[in-house]
């Protein structure tokens, strides 16, 4: 019986280690960049293609509203917030079994906690991973929003890969029914 009940217990909460760690990783890299950069400051990682740009972003995700004036800096914060709650209970109600949604709910909620975390410090986002291509260069991002779009991507596939094995257990059904 005691077994039963861990079992039944068990949930989505499981994965929050993994949402720690990738804010102390988000955090460590940020402060790293603070300190031994210069703000606009970039050194070349990869000739061509990647750098390490150290920038403040007044924004979302990929520089998105950086330019708002200010007001973005508690409205980000304030979305941020409810979908770390929203998805903190999502993680509390999935059972441990359902690996894939809970993983993708960790990672986006370590990429909000990051964010929200340098937004009430610093008042901005600390960017610094640079990825460029022949004079082309996609905003500057971090871990934490690297997290948040790998955790977005998973919650996409995992969306597709269930919807596929419930089409297939339908159609097995219905053929089991003629």
């Amino acid at each position: 019986m005691p077994n039963q009940m861990l079992k039944k217990r068990a949930s989505g909460l499981r994965y929050l280690w993994l949402t720690v760690l990738m804010v102390i990783v988000d955090q460590i890299t940020k402060l790293w960049v603070a300190a031994e950069f210069e703000l606009y400051e970039s050194r070349v990682i990869i000739d061509g293609l990647f750098n390490f740009t150290y920038v403040h972003n007044y924004g979302a995700a990929f520089s998105f509203l950086s330019d708002g004036g200010g007001w973005q800096r508690w409205f980000f914060t304030v979305i941020a917030v409810a979908i770390s709650a929203v998805l903190l209970i999502w993680l509390r109600r999935n059972p441990v079994s359902f690996w894939r949604q809970n993983l993708s709910f960790a990672l986006i909620l370590s990429g909000a906690i990051g964010n929200v975390a340098d937004r009430m410090m610093y008042g901005y986002v600390i960017d610094f991973l640079d990825v460029h291509y022949q004079g082309w260069h996609w905003p500057a991002f971090n871990i934490a929003d690297m997290a948040i779009t790998i955790g977005a991507a998973l919650m996409l596939l995992e969306a597709f890969v269930d919807n596929r094995r419930d089409d297939e257990r339908k159609g097995q059904n219905q053929e089991g029914n003629k």
